[in-house]
């Protein structure tokens, strides 16, 4: 393994330092001997864990500093003057034995459930994920073993990293304005896995069948993957299935936020139709458990969506799928667009997906509100003991959980 020092020496400067990526990346050039600055727009959950790191907060970007490297997230870039996000990751993952997790969906769930099992184990890994673990004490962490990533395709920067292992969980159109094709896509992902010497496909694998604490299909293909990662990385089967039981998940990802009314309300941050439909049967795993107030009820449990389409062009091109996956609940909710760095299309809203679910499922309970505020207060009107609320996207819908809460208490 590479020594702490491996950046000494050298000063990096990261615009977008907020963020999940950004800040992990600035985490670890840290810990490997490097000084480390930034700047963002707004104050951020993840900066909490860089302390030590001058971070600078203003509307508009600073010039970087003289005589340091600049590395620019992706969601400023053109803003800012340096060297893409992608640069900074690769040689990070240079630097150590590394486990890449790539993939449409799972990868967070995936890439925690190896860094959890690592930890629990006694290995000391280092991470880079794309959501807080509580049970890793957030998204990132500079250990001596081995450096488990999530990769991100949405602006191809997984192509840049050479890991020792590879994880590919499902091959799924999710970038419109990235990859024209789900054939492009695939292309862009076997191109990428040629470099890599030990790779798991997860589709090739068989859910898991263990008591996981994670409910859902789609955590027993995840652990599946996992396991399979491991065992390349050294790890006995026996020993990594004694831990993984114990990973209790990711923020944002089925993540309880409390219960008021004997309603059960989670969070997610789904936003791709396949992960709607899995939370939406995993929520329906949750309501039959022994602990749900509808486990023991006469009647079962209902679960109710409250869905924030994410991005113009993925509400274009998957409305209809949206409306499908959306389906498999019992009353949905949907809201406006959460815009992120698009600009508004014409034509193009979340009535797309109400109207699309109406014609899907006739006679269903269907709200639309354009606000969240609006949103949250129809779905606690609907819901009755017994009931799981289910907040789903990749925007700030995860607001609504606590609204959806208060009007239920």
């Amino acid at each position: 393994m590479s020594s702490s020092a491996s950046l000494a020496g050298r000063r990096i400067w990261v615009a977008g330092i907020g963020g999940a990526g950004m800040s992990g990346y600035a985490l670890l050039a840290r810990a490997w001997g490097a000084e480390v600055a930034g700047w963002d727009r707004v104050d951020t959950p993840y900066l909490r864990h860089l302390e030590g790191v001058a971070v600078e907060i203003s509307p508009e970007p600073p010039q970087p500093p003289r005589g340091w490297e600049a590395y620019v997230s992706s969601a400023f870039a053109g803003q800012v003057d340096g060297k893409p996000r992608a640069e900074l990751l690769a040689e990070l993952v240079s630097l150590r034995r590394a486990i890449v997790v790539a993939g449409a969906h799972g990868k967070t769930t995936t890439s925690a459930m190896i860094a959890f099992c690592l930890d629990r184990l006694g290995l000391d890994p280092a991470f880079l994920i794309g959501g807080e673990i509580p049970q890793l004490d957030g998204n990132a962490r500079a250990g001596e073993g081995w450096l488990v990533v999530e990769g991100d395709e949405s602006d191809r920067s997984v192509g840049a990293l050479r890991p020792e292992i590879a994880v590919l969980l499902n091959v799924d159109l999710d970038h419109h304005t990235e990859f024209a094709s789900r054939a492009e896509l695939e292309s862009f992902f076997e191109e990428w896995l040629a470099g890599v010497p030990h790779i798991v496909r997860s589709e090739e694998l068989d859910p898991v069948s263990l008591d996981l604490s994670v409910p859902g299909e789609h955590n027993r293909r995840n652990a599946a993957a996992a396991l399979a990662a491991l065992e390349l990385a050294g790890v006995a089967r026996v020993d990594a299935e004694r831990v993984i039981v114990e990973f209790t998940g990711a923020g944002r990802r089925l993540e309880p936020k409390g219960e008021a009314g004997g309603v059960r309300v989670l969070d997610s941050y789904a936003h791709h139709p396949a992960e709607l439909a899995a939370d939406i049967a995993a929520a329906r795993e949750v309501t039959a458990r022994p602990e749900h107030p509808a486990a023991s009820g006469a009647s079962r449990g209902r679960v109710i969506a409250l869905f924030q389409p994410h991005l113009y062009s993925r509400t274009l091109h998957l409305a209809h799928g949206f409306a499908h996956a959306l389906a498999g609940a019992d009353a949905a909710c949907v809201t406006e667009i959460y815009p992120a760095r698009e600009a508004p299309v014409l034509g193009v809203s979340g009535r797309l997906i109400v109207n699309e679910l109406a014609v899907a499922r006739p006679g269903m309970t269907i709200g639309w509100a354009p606000e969240l505020e609006t949103a949250a207060a129809i779905v606690a009107s609907w819901a009755r003991a017994g009931d799981t609320v289910l907040t789903l996207g990749a925007g700030d819908v995860d607001r609504a959980a606590a609204m959806v809460l208060e009007r239920l208490a």
